[in-house]
């Protein structure tokens, strides 16, 4: 039994996913020869799992054993101490506590949430072809390309100047909502709780509007927003959500004209005058907790997740809307896009010769971080210390040798996915000139 073994992921294809090869999915399933992929160029890839949720478990590339049937016979893979702490996971039975993907997004995906874990238990029981696991799903996203979302609520402050600037907003919501949600936006000394009350209010107020109002107050807002920028041109692009300018369009008019091509007439569009619109570079991650409000825009990216596919969706979606559970189980936090940021950190289990080539994303629960490993030309190996839990790790630029346990190693292609079993260390070994880039979704079991 090796510690280390290649698997293969599952690609999947959605409406929103980028086309043939525009899309990181695309590229890294060909690339890897997952499974004897063969590309269609006019299909939209969207996703590729990589772990051992049931909709689209992996498999070994050597035997095509199903993942989660291996690890369940080979349970030190996972490791002891993980089986123990996530048993009601279904660790025992060989899965995994996270679920690694890649994501490339071409049109927005939906307004939505993902319910916490007593939540999901419910809505499990209750609607079982619906919310498919009785699991909680908080998520990090890591950038692979400039990565546009939307991520929890702004400031009241900020969501004040739009219901003042935007009368198509505005009047969505009955005026007595509005008005008690001014007044506690510009109070000296508004408290927690009057605060979460006037956004879930407007919030709610928003996305019960009646359809045939959001059509027609949304059709007023995109005709404006048009005639502006044909007397204005294009507009500056780069401006901050919160310097709304009279003339020429600001970044939140081009997203709201952008989603409306995508989706016309969806009251989920109002939703950029509620939420942070947040533009990530490579490298840089957000994480999302229960409760959270957010749509992802356009880009690539790493998505790491407990092992659940529970989204409970209200707009900017052609799936089913569940806003009764949506409304009732956000958090109705506002705060900048910053709090939703996770800030990477050296990786202290590096060896000697690594340098600084791996950093760490550790977001503030128990079933996953990420490593992200770069090379440029003249860095050589990066070791990774053995970790108490079981890890997947993908090569997403480059071919590097993965070595292990020090007598252990395997060539890898971009596009190719290894488990790395608990207590294994790995080291990564650049071949060629080609810059080189992994990433690394593990559990730890003193995390």
């Amino acid at each position: 039994m090796y510690s280390v073994f290649k698997i293969t992921p599952t690609t999947q294809k959605y409406d929103w996913g980028k086309v043939g090869r525009q899309s990181a999915v695309a590229q890294l399933a060909e690339s890897g020869n997952h499974d004897g992929f063969t590309l269609d160029p006019a299909a939209s890839y969207a996703e590729l799992w990589m772990g051992t949720h049931p909709t689209a478990p992996s498999h070994l590339a050597s035997t095509n054993e199903q993942l989660s049937t291996y690890l369940a016979k080979h349970p030190d893979l996972i490791g002891q101490k993980i089986r123990e702490k996530f048993a009601s996971a279904g660790a025992e039975d060989g899965n995994l506590p996270f679920l690694f993907k890649v994501l490339s997004i071409e049109k927005a995906l939906s307004i939505q949430t993902h319910p916490d874990l007593e939540t999901a238990k419910k809505l499990h029981a209750e609607q079982p072809d619906v919310y498919k696991d009785p699991n909680h799903k908080p998520e990090m996203a890591l950038a692979l390309t400039s990565f546009q979302a939307l991520c929890g609520f702004l400031p009241l402050p900020l969501i004040a100047t739009h219901l003042q600037n935007v009368p198509e907003f505005a009047s969505l919501v009955p005026s007595a909502i509005v008005d008690a949600f001014l007044a506690i936006a510009s109070s000296e000394t508004p408290t927690a709780q009057t605060e979460k009350v006037a956004l879930k209010n407007l919030f709610a107020g928003v996305m019960t509007a009646e359809p045939e109002m959001v059509k027609c107050k949304l059709g007023e807002l995109v005709e404006r927003l048009t005639a502006k920028q044909g007397s204005s041109g294009e507009g500056d692009q780069t401006q901050n959500v919160a310097e709304v300018e009279r003339t020429g369009l600001s970044e939140i008019d081009s997203l709201i004209l952008r989603l409306n091509t995508q989706f016309p007439g969806d009251v989920g569009i109002f939703c950029a005058f509620l939420l942070n619109y947040i533009t990530l570079q490579p490298g840089e991650a957000i994480f999302l907790g229960a409760g959270e409000p957010h749509a992802y825009i356009y880009g690539d990216c790493m998505e790491c997740m407990a092992n659940s596919d529970n989204v409970i969706r209200a707009g900017l979606t052609p799936k089913l809307r569940d806003i009764p559970n949506l409304v009732s189980g956000l958090t109705y936090i506002a705060a900048p896009p910053e709090v939703h940021v996770v800030k990477p950190a050296p990786f202290g289990g590096e060896g000697p010769s690594a340098g600084s080539t791996t950093t760490l994303y550790d977001p503030p629960i128990p079933e996953f971080s990420v490593l992200r490993t770069v090379f440029s030309k003249d860095e050589k190996t990066a070791r990774h210390r053995a970790i108490d839990g079981p890890s997947i790790l993908i090569l997403v630029k480059g071919r590097a040798t993965v070595s292990w346990d020090g007598n252990g190693n395997e060539s890898a292609e971009r596009g190719d996915v290894f488990f790395v079993g608990a207590g294994t260390e790995v080291a990564l070994d650049p071949k060629g000139e080609d810059e080189v880039e992994v990433y690394r979704a593990f559990v730890e079991s003193e995390h």
